[in-house]
């Protein structure tokens, strides 16, 4: 017997309420030696997706390493986003390692989580593997993510989608929160968002809107 489709969304595909987001050493310091991204397309990919889960309440995990003697400030876009969120700061490169991030991720208490951050192959891949190890399903924000050339941050992508992680992209991750623009209650803030720091996508929003009146869904 064939299966009876049902309009329905996917389990793998997250909402608001079915995760959480955790933002891991976006400091100056770390982003001066990232080469696989340009530090331009690194600050709007952070930027949406800081705006996209602070504007969909989903919760989050700010994090820094040696913020005060090393690293330097996590960037503006992300702490502006979350209304000067306490960030969690921490001696070990592994997330997953520090204490007072594991009672965070505890008290929330989410199996899904969604990591971006700076450098892939250090900061991203020690938490992702770690969390996949204790059973949570994991996301990588790709395009939010950098490491020191174009090999390590591939190779880093590689061996954690190996060990089942998913990977995704900052404007993919702001659409499927909203995933239908019957939501009229986020819809403005989606488009603005997507208008502001979503490339083309956001200047054919504005383009259509101006000229024609046009929305999406409409």
């Amino acid at each position: 017997m064939p299966n009876t489709a049902k309009p329905t969304p996917g389990k793998t595909l997250l909402s608001p309420s079915n995760h959480a987001l955790i933002l891991i050493d976006f400091q100056s310091q770390m982003s001066f030696a990232t080469k696989s991204i340009d530090a331009v397309n690194l600050r709007t990919n952070a930027a949406l997706i800081s705006q996209a889960a602070a504007g969909f309440k989903v919760p989050t995990i700010l994090t820094t390493v040696a913020e005060k003697s090393f690293s330097g400030p996590m960037f503006d876009e992300i702490v502006d986003a979350f209304g000067r969120q306490k960030m969690i700061d921490r001696t070990s490169m592994n997330t997953w390692e520090d204490a007072n991030v594991i009672k965070e991720v505890n008290r929330i208490g989410k199996d899904r989580l969604v990591f971006a951050g700076l450098w892939t192959s250090v900061c991203i891949v020690g938490p992702t593997l770690s969390a996949i190890d204790q059973g949570y399903e994991v996301y990588v924000i790709a395009d939010a993510c950098g490491d020191v050339s174009n090999e390590a941050h591939e190779r880093a992508m590689e061996r954690m989608i190996q060990a089942g992680a998913r990977p995704m992209t900052s404007l993919q991750y702001l659409l499927e929160l909203q995933r239908d623009w019957a939501r009229t209650e986020t819809y403005e803030m989606t488009t603005g968002i997507a208008k502001t720091l979503g490339g083309a996508y956001g200047l054919g929003l504005v383009y259509a809107k101006s000229m024609f009146g046009a929305s999406e869904g409409h």
